[in-house]
């Protein structure tokens, strides 16, 4: 607020400077006043009507109130003026489609990317509305452009694609890897897939053919991520690559990698996680990390005994987490006998 009484001292003082009442318009904009900066901001164009950045801004504001055609309006102006503005076809590419205008929208997105090729959200938003044209395999590449610089949804969208085979060929292993990737940016339906995935794979209900077919895909996600370490030799046999990086003493490298593994349902690399839950690894992780925990329960949730195991051994130990004795025993619940009474025997649950 000292920043908004600031700009508006100078505005009074410098009614004529078009400037400050843009940058007054911004500050009012980040508060949430959209009235007032739309208001600033057309006078600012009145002062100088042939700034196509200051109809851009007017624009943005415009398409914050959702008054779309008024925003098509200033947006259009902008282009008029500096043909060249991405952010300006990116923008009405966003309002067409609020609009309706499907095709016109495309074609704006097209020509954001033929002006910015390094524009993720819109290889996302184009990737989308190809998708429901029907032109899956248009759609499907810029979805990956868009995955691969970070965008979560369209992570999501190309796990989705490969499941499904839509654009690209089918692959369940590329769908796990996409929706794993998702996951890691707080994507929760990539999650709620990848669970689904887990659950499946260790149900009795699901055929053999099913789990086998699962079970596949999961190993080839994990082989995927041999390919972020080039330099690392791979084995004939399938093996946890988070355990060669521990064995290369490669800490920080090998603890995410094995969290994946984790979540894949590898208990090679479930055993590694168990030993470093409760003994850390110098200074590179301590003892109890949380992020081990959530992965335990995680994959214990959708059925996967090893977790199930060491959880029953951390609750009923209190190891990193205060000791919850009914909570423990409840995990038992659907291993094997033997492996229940094993476990009661080793803690003095009896």
């Amino acid at each position: 607020m000292t920043e908004i009484a600031s700009l508006r001292r100078t505005v009074r003082l410098l009614p004529n400077d078009p400037d400050y009442r843009l940058k007054l318009a911004g500050a009012l904009f980040h508060i949430g006043d959209l009235d007032a900066a739309v208001e600033e901001c057309r006078a600012a164009i009145k002062l100088q009507p042939d700034d196509g950045n200051a109809h851009l801004q007017l624009g943005l504001m415009l398409m914050a109130k959702q008054d779309w055609r008024a925003a098509a309006s200033a947006l259009g102006e902008a282009i008029r003026l500096e043909p060249d503005l991405p952010q300006a076809h990116y923008s009405i590419g966003s309002v067409q489609y609020s609009l309706g205008n499907v095709t016109a929208a495309v074609q704006s997105y097209q020509r954001t990317l033929e002006l910015h090729p390094h524009f993720p959200d819109a290889h996302y938003r184009l990737a989308l509305l190809l998708r429901v044209a029907g032109r899956t395999r248009e759609a499907a590449q810029h979805l990956v452009t868009a995955a691969a610089s970070g965008v979560p949804q369209a992570r999501l969208f190309l796990g989705n694609a490969y499941q499904t085979g839509q654009g690209v060929e089918k692959n369940l292993g590329l769908a796990i890897f996409w929706w794993m990737q998702a996951a890691d940016l707080g994507q929760q339906t990539a999650a709620d897939s990848l669970s689904k995935v887990r659950r499946q794979v260790l149900s009795s209900e699901s055929t053999k053919q099913r789990r086998m077919e699962l079970q596949s895909a999961l190993q080839i996600y994990r082989n995927t991520l041999w390919n972020d370490f080039p330099e690392v030799s791979r084995p004939s046999e399938p093996q946890s690559l988070g355990k060669v990086l521990l064995e290369q003493n490669r800490a920080e490298d090998a603890v995410p990698v094995l969290l994946k593994e984790c979540f894949a349902l590898s208990e090679e690399a479930h055993a590694e996680l168990a030993a470093l839950y409760e003994t850390g690894w110098d200074q590179h992780l301590k003892p109890f990390d949380k992020n081990i925990l959530t992965c335990f329960e995680t994959t214990s949730a959708d059925g996967f005994a090893p977790s199930k195991k060491i959880l029953t051994r951390i609750y009923a130990k209190g190891l990193g987490l205060e000791a919850d004795i009914p909570k423990a025993k409840a995990l038992l619940k659907g291993l094997p006998k033997r492996d229940t009474q094993s476990l009661l025997d080793e803690l003095g649950l009896n």
